[in-house]
């Protein structure tokens, strides 16, 4: 065990985290040159499309030290966007160190901050190192310091790099030899190993990935997990290189995989212990906080048959993304689907990505929005999911939503730009705390409803990325909440209608109609789309019919034959627009989640 390093690579997004695990990987002789190729960890198209890591990837390490003993290192590279942070605490949970990687160039970020501060709670040994030092506009002086101020470390213990040139590599190397401590943990004692991420293989089954915190672990062992408390047999175990790599035994300290034939995905959670059936441990691993969604929509299959296969991907989907909540929902237009909480709107994005390309799934994706609680006059209490939900007007005494006590830090010099945003959103300023000279923390009461939208988008802008933003519930309270439906042709569209505040639905009709009418298509009659509060329409566009021009062949001579001819196409206009369907295509209900 003393020559066993676990470790993680934490840092904001884009400040080259997956180049610096390459070099490592390089430098260790885990992967050769032919296999190698930029973001060799990342094994997601979307990831290297994108150029951001989604997934945390753990992997094993040979390293000869420069004191001529052999160590093993466990290496997770996290990623860096706040959308994938829960990857992160599990990533963190599993590790003894952390490379804490600051772009020289740009300096300290808000999720530098956010996940340091995750690394310190679980008492990880903090490795700074300055990446991009290879490049013209690095200010190694400006942010060493800023490092210090973070950390308390002094000037020497940063290490210059850079992921491109291989710069300062062997120093982090050695350095993660003198400085990460060994794996705490008893080899005798009973098994008891953390499930921290598990992947679905269509020929193995569930593979779960873990880290052995006490006790050892032999193939062939019969194992159990608490959560559910199923118990299967280790057909295989071993550690993670490139490929998996099998293992006679495992002991305490290691990272590694096991296959028990588990072909169920709600069997594995993550977060989840397992032990031995004859030897078990007394408790369950602590580590982990519970996901907290910020975005809740429905996603429902484009055809209602595929309700069962959409149900079976994202199950496997949540296997790999435990950040992933649904629960099964029906709506009138769309047909049975679910109801989802993602973290914001990336991951939110992501998902439906990923069903897309993995799964082969089409799905549509409705407005994202919160739970209501309404009321009506004889006293009932209704939970309202969808607004289609919602009793009608005449019934109804009042509605009340979700609240958050919602804390923001950020740097004093945006405080401005950030109550602005808050008060916009219909927030509440409570306090006003100055951590430091140049760090703030502002608490606000504000609903749930109106950050699920774009807020966390917007409060990342007007911040420059520097305000980390947390929230707990904080109850629910009466509001002036109405129903806006939006209309095509007079008929309702379910998936566009939003419970939204009475003061801001006007100007979201008008934006939603007029974002429409960019976006569905022409058809041969005319499109009236409308916004409406009951049965008051609030916002009206009109989406011109494509029309051929029946008056061209007429050469001069009366008008009456033209508008004679006009009449006639008229009233085939109308005529079609009776039974005429409008396809709304998906790009549209994108499109209204990212309106301003």
């Amino acid at each position: 065990m003393k020559n066993i390093r676990n470790f993680c690579i934490i840092a904001h997004i884009d400040h080259g985290k997956s180049t610096l695990a390459d070099r490592l990987l390089q430098a260790t002789g885990t992967i050769t040159e032919r296999e190698m190729q930029e973001q060799a960890l990342d094994d997601m198209d979307l990831e290297r499309e994108r150029g951001i890591t989604i997934k945390s990837h753990a992997i094993q390490m040979a390293y000869k030290a420069s004191n001529g003993e052999e160590y093993v290192f466990n290496l997770i590279d996290t990623p860096g966007h706040v959308d994938f942070s829960y990857e992160v605490s599990r990533s963190i949970a599993a590790c003894e160190g952390a490379l804490l990687i600051v772009d020289a160039t740009q300096g300290i970020e808000a999720q530098t901050i956010s996940n340091l501060y995750l690394a310190l709670e679980h008492d990880l040994e903090i490795i700074p190192v300055l990446n991009k030092m290879d490049l013209d506009s690095a200010e190694p002086e400006v942010v060493g310091d800023e490092i210090v101020d973070l950390i308390g470390c002094s000037m020497d213990d940063i290490i210059p790099a850079s992921g491109k040139t291989g710069l300062g590599v062997e120093e982090i190397l050695e350095a993660i030899v003198a400085r990460v401590p060994e794996p705490k943990g008893d080899p005798e004692a009973p098994l008891q190993a953390m499930i921290f991420d598990s992947v679905y293989n269509p020929f193995r089954g569930i593979i779960a990935y873990y880290r052995i915190l006490n006790g050892h672990l032999k193939k062939g062992d019969n194992v159990k997990f608490f959560a559910t408390g199923r118990e299967y047999q280790a057909d295989e175990i071993g550690v993670l290189g490139m490929d998996l790599q099998q293992r006679k035994e495992m002991i305490a300290g290691n990272v590694g995989y096991i296959i028990s034939g588990i072909k169920n995905a709600s069997e594995v959670k993550v977060g989840d212990t397992i032990t031995l059936k004859e030897n078990p441990c007394r408790d369950r691993v602590k580590g982990f906080e519970d996901v907290k969604p910020m975005v809740f929509a429905g996603i429902y299959p484009v055809d209602t048959e595929d309700y069962e296969e959409l149900r079976a991907s994202m199950e496997k989907l949540q296997l790999n993304d435990a950040s992933l909540v649904f629960e099964p929902e029906s709506s009138a237009a769309l047909g049975f689907g679910f109801r989802c909480g993602f973290l914001g709107m990336l991951h939110m994005e992501i998902i439906q990505e990923r069903l897309e390309r993995e799964f082969d799934m089409t799905v549509i994706t409705t407005v994202p929005n919160v739970s209501y609680h309404a009321f009506t006059k004889d006293g009932e209490k209704h939970i309202v999911n969808n607004p289609s939900d919602l009793p009608a007007p005449n019934h109804l005494e009042q509605v009340q939503e979700p609240f958050i006590k919602a804390q923001v830090i950020t740097k004093s010099e945006y405080i401005g730009q950030v109550m602005n945003l808050c008060i916009e959103k219909r927030g509440v300023l409570s306090n006003q705390v100055y951590l430091t000279s140049d760090r703030v923390e502002l608490s606000f009461s504000m609903p749930l409803g109106e950050i699920v939208f774009d807020f966390y988008d917007k409060l990342k802008s007007v911040s420059r990325g520097y305000a980390s933003f947390d929230y707990f519930p904080d109850g629910y309270k009466p509001s002036n909440l109405v129903k806006l439906d939006i209309m095509l042709n007079g008929d309702g569209v379910d998936a566009l209608s939003a419970l939204i505040h009475r003061d801001n639905a006007f100007n979201l009709g008008k934006k939603i109609c007029l974002k429409l009418k960019e976006l569905i298509p022409r058809q041969q009659f005319m499109i009236a789309l409308q916004a409406a509060i009951g049965a008051k329409i609030i916002a009206r566009e009109t989406i011109k019919p494509v029309r051929k021009d029946v008056t061209a062949k007429c050469y001069g001579g009366d008008i009456t034959r033209k508008r004679k001819l006009l009449e006639k196409q008229k009233k085939g206009k109308k005529r079609m627009r009776q039974v005429g369907n409008i396809e709304v295509p998906q790009s549209a209900f994108l499109a209204v989640l990212k309106l301003d």
